[in-house]
């Protein structure tokens, strides 16, 4: 990957399609589009144009963004052809002739960053909105990509700034008559302050987690008592097999749900009970652990099997009857069939509730791991100044430590270490 090179892409959608979307960008843009196109566009102004120098390949849309009002802050061009996988392949190859190459997965983005387009904490917005299947995630993701977050980190960044000069002068210029022993009331107001909105930003990371991840919902319960069943019915679809014999279940499923507009991972587990059988006493032991670390467990009764004890639950519970078409009168929070679709509706409800409730009423900007670690660290080395404010040095090293802790997070410090996994998972042309 050379920075002076001139990459290529097919930015669009699968092929075949109504429109392709060939994006260049590097310093032989200028000189490749007058190659293939002819006259180069006003900038930002579409223009159509006959593509293909030797011989007409196609004609379409052409636009030009010059440097450094563009995406990667380069040269940039895109072309919109005919969406046939002959017209894109004959395209790229006459490009390539004029020394252009493929791009590698996230190269475009990569450079934005390179030319400081985009920091860290935008790129990976980007990402999460590139991959967004609902709304949730999509609020989220743009929330993110829009600097929201780099905003709100630059602000901390900021008010440390202001908390280490009041120290560096007591280190520098102890012998100043205008330099006091101690520091202003203020000083540790704004201390507590930051870390008041450091803890807060940290406590939100699990409901932002969760909406990128999903909610996990865990179908739990004795073997027979109707989970897969209802794994079927919510799906809309016969996705998991449905038998009378008992242990069919081995494996944990996992089928995304749009509920609501917030994604859930429904989980059909094996039934819970004692076995000889290595293979389902497996089932058994992945089931406990996944109703363990689910974020809602709805266990499932059924009049006609016996229930079995609860294992370690820590997310929310759900308590819901099932087979309501074989009997009269239900104690439970929900009283449900899949047979005659009697409160699927209202399980779906109590699941959009508890989702909502979950993931709060605004998008939540910390959400990636690298979010919780950095606030951690920035959070530790706040808690080192209280304890070493009788030493200066000390003090203002750890506040040192804690404006590192955030430069990381916004991709100033150390980026390398996060790129490439980061770049990896973006599509070739963005």
């Amino acid at each position: 990957m050379q920075a002076s090179d001139t990459i290529m892409a097919l930015s669009s959608g699968a092929l075949p399609a109504g429109v392709a979307v060939i994006r260049l960008s590097g310093p032989k843009v200028r000189a490749a589009v007058e190659f293939i196109s002819g006259k180069l566009p006003s900038p930002r102004t579409m223009a159509l144009r006959h593509i293909g120098s030797a011989q007409r390949l196609d004609h379409g849309l052409v636009v030009f963004f010059p440097a450094p009002h563009s995406f990667t802050g380069e040269d940039c061009a895109e072309l919109h052809v005919h969406g046939s996988a002959a017209t894109v392949k004959a395209v790229l190859a006459e490009l390539h002739e004029h020394g252009l190459r493929l791009a590698e997965a996230g190269e475009f983005t990569r450079r934005a960053f390179e030319n400081g387009k985009l920091d860290l904490l935008e790129v990976e917005g980007l990402g999460d909105l590139i991959n967004a299947d609902t709304e949730g995630q999509r609020a989220q993701a743009l929330a993110r990509y829009d600097g929201q977050l780099t905003r709100k980190v630059e602000q901390w960044h900021d008010l440390l700034l202001d908390l280490r000069a009041e120290i560096e002068a007591r280190l520098d210029f102890s012998d100043e008559g205008d330099v006091g022993d101690d520091l202003p009331p203020s000083w540790h107001a704004q201390l507590t302050q930051l870390e008041n909105e450091l803890g807060s930003a940290l406590a939100s990371v699990n409901s932002g987690r969760i909406v990128r991840e999903g909610i996990r919902v865990a179908l739990a319960g004795a073997p027979n008592a109707g989970k897969s069943s209802l794994l079927n019915a919510l799906a809309k679809s016969d996705i998991a097999i449905v038998s009378d014999e008992a242990g069919t279940t081995r494996d944990v499923r996992e089928v995304p749900l749009d509920i609501g507009g917030q994604l859930f991972i429904i989980l059909d587990l094996a039934g819970l009970r004692d076995t000889d059988s290595r293979a389902e006493a497996e089932g058994v032991r992945r089931a406990e652990a996944s109703i363990a670390s689910a974020d809602i467990v709805l266990w499932l009764v059924a009049p006609d099997v016996e229930d079995v004890p609860r294992p370690t639950i820590n997310g929310h519970l759900l308590v819901a009857s099932t087979k309501a078409d074989l009997q009269t009168a239900s104690t439970e929070d929900l009283a449900i069939s899949v047979q005659s679709g009697q409160g699927l509706d209202a399980l779906l409800k109590r699941l959009r509730d508890l989702g909502q409730h979950m993931v709060g009423s605004e998008p939540s900007l910390i959400s990636h791991e690298r979010d919780r670690l950095a606030l951690s660290d920035a959070i530790n080395r706040l808690s080192e100044v209280q304890r070493s404010l009788q030493d200066w040095e000390l003090a203002a090293e750890s506040l040192r430590g804690a404006s590192a802790a955030l430069e990381r997070l916004i991709g100033r410090m150390d980026a390398e270490k996060v790129l490439d996994r980061l770049f990896s998972s973006f599509c070739i042309g963005k």
